[in-house]
């Protein structure tokens, strides 16, 4: 049986567009599954998948283990050597375990472990349900727990919460108490922001810090080379004492150093909506609130844990997701609150929307840093030390530049050229904290401000040594209690910093390519644009291209395989102040396209209505160019799009957006001219557009707008569909943003 299927797995694989190479070492993997006794209970569950004639599925499964990349191991989770499961975790652990006692011989070790509320219930359905599995319901906890018996048989203790108290420990407060308890290591079970089927295990170091190059390559080697894993039953860990809970005051002195961050405790008229989007943010961000003082209300909807996040739109628990915070806007509008804050699962991103008049507005993690660093900078700058230590503030390459512009103008130290990832600013804090500079930059761990990244990612204590949403948290809702107070509003706020400094605004566009195939697309770009770089964009003339791989730049020599990873960045400067980045990202199956547009300053007294034409002039040059860089890109893969499935949602991968362009709309006109309306019209469309993710039709809503101005629909034809789309069947009544909010 197990031959017969491995055969067919074979014929399967030889029909896929991938190298030799990959296709013998995802028919190696299977067999080693389909032989091994530790793996009996994948057993049923691959042999169908199998036999469900989904090569591809089960190649992306097994052509390769899981890499430990970004700090660790993060992907779906299911069978086989690349996905998430007990085993990958156990050896992973093992592998940590061994680096552990590498890196300190003769210790009595300790590690702490966090976990989030992932649960898998298989919501992509790609297993048999008929068919016993594993898997299901298996909890970040439950992977935790298994974490914690392997590294209790290695004679490391760990601290972690009591799995019984329901308590959760968010990626900052882990950081906060590797510090705290002076432990040698850390572990996280999540998968932050991902699909809710996602996990991962992602590894800290004695600073409360992820690894960085080269260290983490030795980490990653060890890992990878392990293979098998040693454990010891949870409850006999706990009762040699091997296995310990964290101490309550180690969470009560992380509230009190963010609320600590306050710079006006007179400011706490604002009245607080507060989401975790059904994660571990409450007891992070949002105690803290309540510890500062101020007036903080979660949206219930979204109160209670649950690895599901069956309330959040796409169920995409990221605040980088305006859609994400549309419920706790909701409920802040009857309520007449001031801000609404919210947290991803792991609570180390922080999102935030604010009204305006008769609308609110969703703030992008670029313009929640200017409004931070404006803060801490400009309005409530410290002052000098006595020392004479000059202030310092850190970002990263692909984050705005207006950031670096308000810093400078207060006469601040800017370390702003850093890879992506929040380790980089922990090191430049490592490294003050340790020798007392960085670079050229000599300070102590007090001249440190604020430390930002455009993904909602931001740090204003030492600490930590992660991004935090606790202390941002604070200080946006000082910020507007401030603002309440002199009648002001964010968006007034951020367009009188845009007057004063210059408007810089920022575009991220992704294109997901999922499966063993998009692994390769992924690279295939890179290395193409890499090797021959367009001369334009957009008719927009390139004036300098930097490879981050170029060993003769300001980075230096590629120290291993991780920088390299990491280093992985393509830089683009165009003619008029505009700059692209292209990087693949270092978690999710993706490349992530950093587009920026750039203008002079209008003068401190420059009216709105001018700021306001500057904003829209640069917004509509950042969409040109996101979307001449898109195709440019997709065109080094073959792959070429029509602009209106360029409008389709990021979080809908490209094969979605090739069936959308090229099979689902037919389809859906097809269906339309032969009469089919309604009800029965509206269930085909839910089904349909079922595989691209949840809420499908508000994934590629922006997609029908775009088409419906295509010239060749005649004006019956655009009406006829648009009732269809936005009318027919269950999830069409009451079509959100529709019409009035086009996009919203």
């Amino acid at each position: 049986m197990k031959e017969s299927s491995i055969e067919r797995a074979r014929e399967g694989f030889a029909k896929l567009q991938a190298s030799e190479a990959l296709r013998k070492r995802a028919e190696a993997n299977l067999a080693l599954w389909l032989a091994d006794e530790r793996f009996r209970d994948a057993w049923p569950q691959v042999e169908r998948l199998i036999d469900s004639g989904n090569a591809g599925l089960v190649f992306d499964a097994f052509f390769q283990d899981l890499p430990f990349g970004t700090g660790g191991r993060r992907g779906p989770v299911g069978f086989g050597p690349n996905r998430m499961n007990p085993h990958t975790v156990a050896t992973s652990v093992e592998g940590h375990s061994h680096f552990l006692r590498e890196r300190f011989p003769a210790t009595e070790l300790s590690v702490v472990v966090a976990y989030d509320v992932r649960v898998f219930n298989d919501l992509r359905r790609v297993y048999d349900p008929a068919l016993p599995n594993r898997l299901l319901g298996m909890s970040s906890k439950d992977f935790a727990m298994g974490a914690a018996e392997v590294y209790a048989a290695n004679g490391i203790r760990v601290w972690m919460p009591d799995p019984s108290s329901g308590r959760l420990l968010s990626t900052p407060e882990l950081s906060f108490s590797i510090r705290s308890l002076s432990a040698h290591a850390g572990l996280n079970v999540s998968a932050s922001h991902n699909h809710p089927d996602d996990n991962g295990a992602k590894v800290y170091n004695e600073k409360g810090s992820q690894e960085i190059p080269p260290t983490d390559e030795v980490l990653a080697r060890i890992v990878e080379a392990t293979t098998a894993a040693r454990s010891v039953p949870f409850a006999e860990a706990v009762q040699r004492g091997l296995v310990r809970w964290i101490p309550g005051d180690v969470h009560e002195e992380y509230l009190r150093v963010n609320a600590d961050v306050s710079r006006d405790r007179s400011a706490r008229s604002a009245r607080i909506v507060f989401t975790p989007l059904h994660g571990a943010g409450w007891g992070s961000a949002g105690e803290a609130l309540e510890r500062a003082g101020f007036s903080v209300e979660i949206y219930p909807e979204q109160a209670s844990p649950d690895g599901g996040f069956p309330t959040v739109p796409f169920r995409a628990p990221n605040p980088e997701v305006r859609e994400a915070l549309h419920g706790a806007r909701d409920h802040a509008k009857r309520l007449s609150a001031d801000l609404v804050l919210g947290t991803d699962p792991d609570a180390d991103r922080l999102g935030m929307m604010a009204p305006e008049g008769d609308d609110w507005i969703f703030f992008g993690g670029n313009e929640i840093g200017v409004l931070l660093a404006h803060y801490l900078l400009v309005e409530k700058r410290r002052a000098p030390r006595v020392s004479g230590g000059r202030p310092f503030a850190v970002t990263t390459l692909v984050t705005t530049s207006l950031f670096s512009r308000i810093a400078h103008a207060a006469g601040a130290a800017v370390i702003d050229d850093l890879g992506v990832g929040f380790k980089y600013i922990a090191d430049v804090l490592n490294s003050i904290e340790d020798r007392k500079s960085y670079r050229d930059l000599c300070a102590d761990l007090d001249d440190f401000v604020l430390g930002i990244e455009e993904s909602h990612g931001y740090l204003v204590l030492t600490h930590v040594r992660d991004k935090d949403a606790a202390g941002a948290a604070v200080l946006l809702a000082e910020i507007a209690s401030r603002l309440r107070e002199s009648g002001t509003t964010f968006a007034e706020r951020l367009d009188a910093i845009y007057a004063e400094f210059g408007c810089v605004r920022n575009l991220l566009v992704s294109t997901v390519m999922t499966g063993a195939q998009g692994f390769l697309d992924i690279r295939a770009i890179q290395a193409s644009l890499r090797e021959k770089p367009p001369r334009d964009i957009g008719g927009r003339k390139i004036v300098e291209f930097t490879d981050r791989w170029s060993e003769e730049g300001p980075l230096g020599p590629i120290r291993s395989e991780t920088d390299r990873m990491s280093r992985d960045l393509l830089v683009f400067a165009l003619e008029g102040g505009s700059r692209i980045v292209l990087r693949p990202s270092g978690t999710e199956s993706k490349n992530k396209v950093y587009v920026e547009t750039a203008g002079s300053p209008l003068g401190a007294a420059a009216p709105r209505t001018l700021v306001a034409a500057e904003k829209a002039r640069l917004d509509g040059e950042a969409r040109f160019l996101a979307k001449a860089f898109t195709r440019e890109m997709l065109s080094r893969i073959g792959v070429a799009l029509p602009d209106y499935a360029l409008e389709v949602s990021d979080l809908v991968s490209l094969d979605g957006k090739k069936d959308f362009a090229g099979k689902f709309l037919p389809e859906l006109l097809a269906r339309i001219q032969k009469g089919e309306e309604g009800e029965p019209l509206g269930v085909w469309i839910d089904e349909r557009l079922r595989g691209y993710g949840a809420d499908g039709r508000l994934l590629v809503a922006p997609g029908i707008r775009a088409f419906l101005q295509n010239p060749g629909l005649t004006g019956e034809e655009a009406r006829a569909l648009e009732a269809a789309f936005f009318a027919a069947g269950p999830s069409g009544k009451g079509f959100p943003g529709h019409s009035k909010h086009p996009g919203a």
